[in-house]
């Protein structure tokens, strides 16, 4: 029997390491980046929700679920649209799940419901949700916004509306909540101070099955504004030309997003709309997305799939700005904030200091190409901020925009 002295024992040792016939030691991976997304699979909104999901899983998916080194990993929470929900879901994508930052929400109440609780646990949320306090007088300084604020898009529609369709007067009718109360803010504000004067406001609930007692309402005006979403504005454009109303019709980013656009009969034929993304805007980017879209779902993309793959390489660059480093809450949020692209699906953008993005604007018609709807831009406002043209300091020093204000001028 051969003994083996400690320094041979030593030498065999060192031989099995470096031979390179045997396998070198496993090296300690990155932990996955972990993502929270907080969608509405159902209800009214689920539309928009069920595409904030596949914009997600696109953009993942063209990163081979790789950001800056490090595997991405998605955990989906289902709010069920409901404040309570939105409150639920972002505790267990925190606490249960340890995501490193959250996508979401949609509607503009749940949005609200999280923010206190998702700042104290320095979780960046790059949100969908509009509400226009998030990035105006009560700042959450963990949010990053790349999509707009509820009024983002209507200032230049009812600039648009004043100035180039030289309307004088309209009737605005919303669903009866944050995100609609802040849209018709937005429009009756630039629209009054070119000139024309919003004569009514309506406020269908948000779950109405029959407008009839807000169509008779309608009249003795140049247009109609609609700010509906999810599903809404299929319904009442449906119902609005069913009770034999003419009038121009104009809306905001959900009154004709582009994925609901199939939906849509000749009803739509017309309608002017304003929104942060197209799917006709023209860049390498939004080809890409469009046509990822197109061969996953088997649809057209609409402005949630946009922004959340948008969010995507957002994610993506602050990562590569931070070493793939997500642990320093200040650096990863700081760097967030600090991205700026020149070609997105949206087009050129980057972040004003309280985290909102300024970018382009598109104003479409709603046209007929043979057996299809399409939203052809009439008109791209580049570089919009969340103050429009307004100075910031007396934009703050002003009352969001409410169900009553601007109030309306007698």
């Amino acid at each position: 029997m051969t003994r083996l002295t400690r320094r041979a024992a030593l030498k065999a040792a060192a031989a099995s390491v470096l031979s390179p016939g045997l396998p070198l030691p496993a090296m300690a991976e990155a932990k996955p980046v972990r993502i929270g997304l907080l969608t509405i699979k159902t209800g009214p909104l689920a539309s928009a929700g069920i595409q904030m999901e596949q914009g997600t899983i696109l953009f993942l998916k063209d990163r081979g679920q790789t950001l800056a080194g490090r595997k991405a990993e998605l955990v989906v929470g289902d709010t069920g649209g409901s404040p309570a929900g939105a409150k639920t879901k972002a505790q267990e994508l925190i606490e249960r799940d340890r995501v490193d930052l959250i996508f979401g929400p949609l509607a503009a109440f749940e949005l609200l419901a999280i923010s206190d609780y998702v700042a104290g646990q320095k979780i960046p949320l790059l949100g969908l949700a509009a509400a226009e306090d998030m990035t105006q007088r009560r700042p959450n300084p963990y949010f990053v916004r790349a999509s707009a604020t509820s009024a983002q898009a209507m200032h230049p529609l009812a600039d648009y509306a004043a100035r180039e369709l030289k309307y004088k007067t309209v009737i605005t009718v919303s669903d009866d909540f944050a995100f609609g109360y802040e849209q018709m803010g937005g429009f009756q504000r630039v629209f009054e101070d070119a000139g024309g004067r919003v004569k009514r406001k309506l406020w269908p609930p948000l779950v109405t099955p029959d407008y009839t007692p807000y169509l008779v309402q309608v009249g003795g005006v140049d247009a109609v504004v609609e700010g509906f979403a999810g599903a809404n504005p299929l319904k009442f454009m449906q119902q609005y030309r069913a009770a034999g109303l003419t009038l121009p019709l104009l809306g905001g980013e959900g009154a004709a997003d582009d994925f609901l656009l199939r939906t849509f009969g000749d009803e739509a034929v017309g309608l002017i709309s304003a929104a942060p993304y197209s799917v006709e805007f023209d860049s390498p980017s939004n080809r890409k997305f469009v046509e990822g879209m197109v061969r996953d779902t088997g649809n057209i993309p609409g402005l949630a799939a946009a922004c959340l793959y948008i969010n995507g390489m957002i994610v993506e660059a602050a990562l590569e700005e931070t070493g793939g480093n997500t642990d320093d809450k200040e650096a990863f949020i700081k760097a967030l904030r600090a991205v700026s692209l020149t070609d997105s699906p949206r087009g050129p953008f980057h972040f004003d200091h309280l985290g909102n993005v300024v970018g382009n604007m598109f104003v479409r018609r709603c046209e007929r190409q043979g057996d299809k709807l399409v939203n052809t831009v009439v008109k791209t406002y580049p570089d919009v901020s969340q103050f429009w043209t307004y100075d910031e300091k007396w934009f703050l020093s002003e009352p969001v925009y409410s169900r009553d204000y601007p109030p309306l001028k007698t």
